[in-house]
């Protein structure tokens, strides 16, 4: 598809004054400001890149006043206060979201005690044992197995290979490949020999979560593992049973949260953090990547380091560390 510039200000409702010779450039596509061709559109928004900004060979460029001036004159620069999300909007209009094709491939299993939603995409391979609901313009992706005991709400996307039972998935999530939602989480007595308790409770995902490739979300063993709304989870992120997580939460790669902990609203948790179990993060926390947490954590504190701590006394105590003989 193409997108004329004047079409692309109107959407994001920005206040451009643009020639008439501007305003009829089309746009063809998206790319970085590095390799953008004449006939796309770009962004900038972090100063390392400045360099780029100046010898884009963009059509067009989302941009900072301050850094208006810098872009090149052929480039025709439009001026916002958020260059990326503005870009990224413009980037799904070239590039939408799949929609199901309500085809359900004779290569899947489905059990006769489950229901199927309307409009609903199931590939091959997959299987979707008893009780079992899946609603409306949902798609189920190869060799997926969606085990029993499992609510999936409308316009969700599983992707190939995930393995999910005993939850509970809210509207509009995407689960990427690979993902085991609902598995027994890790617990057991320990007496000369381990005795593993039974796992009961589920998984309960809110609505529009983004849930990364090869993460593990075990379901409670007495109560429930919750995730709440607009919660986006990467790769290879392990949460174990019983945990809580509040709304519009960021877990960056190969972090753990161990059993029990209770994280509020708007944390950030950096990549390669381990959480310890039995914790309560407050709200609005920032946890640096590679920190371990083993205390609990009070609201709006900034935290790094092993054991994580008041990210400004981990600094000072980095830089000691390092002139000391």
């Amino acid at each position: 598809m193409s997108l004329t510039i004047s079409q692309i200000v109107n959407i994001l409702k920005l206040n451009i004054p643009l020639s008439k010779e501007d305003e009829r450039k089309i746009i063809n596509g998206v790319n970085n400001l590095n390799d953008s061709l004449n006939d796309q559109i770009s962004f900038f928004h972090n100063i390392k890149y400045i360099d780029k900004l100046k010898k884009t060979n963009a059509r067009a460029c989302f941009v900072d006043i301050k850094f208006a001036d810098l872009i090149p004159k052929e480039c025709i620069s439009l001026v916002t206060k958020n260059p990326y999300k503005d870009f990224i909007l413009i980037s799904n209009y070239f590039h939408p979201k799949r929609k199901s094709n309500g085809q359900i491939s004779k290569h899947s299993f489905i059990n006769n005690k489950s229901t199927i939603g309307k409009n609903v995409e199931i590939q091959e391979g997959v299987i979707v044992k008893g009780n079992v609901m899946i609603g409306d313009n949902t798609i189920v992706c190869s060799n997926s197995v969606i085990g029993n005991n499992s609510y999936i709400s409308s316009d969700v996307v599983i992707e190939s290979n995930c393995s999910i039972t005993n939850c509970k998935i809210g509207k509009k999530c995407l689960i990427q490949s690979g993902a085991v939602i609902g598995s027994d989480g890790f617990g057991f007595a320990i007496d000369n020999k381990f005795t593993e308790i039974k796992h009961i409770g589920e998984v309960q995902i809110g609505e529009n979560v983004n849930i990364g490739c090869n993460t593990s979300i075990a379901r409670g063993s007495l109560k429930n593992t919750i995730i709440g709304n607009n919660v986006r989870i990467d790769n290879l992120v392990q949460i174990a049973h019983n945990v809580q997580i509040g709304n519009n939460c960021i877990i960056a790669s190969q972090s753990g949260i161990a059993g029990s902990t209770i994280i509020g609203n708007n944390v950030i948790i950096g990549g390669q953090v381990g959480i310890a179990g039995h914790l309560k993060i407050g709200n609005n926390v920032k946890i640096a990547g590679k920190s371990g947490v083993i205390k609990n954590v009070q609201d709006n504190s900034v935290i790094g380091g092993y054991p994580a701590q008041n990210i400004r006394d981990w600094h000072r105590s980095t830089i000691k560390l390092k002139f000391m003989k």
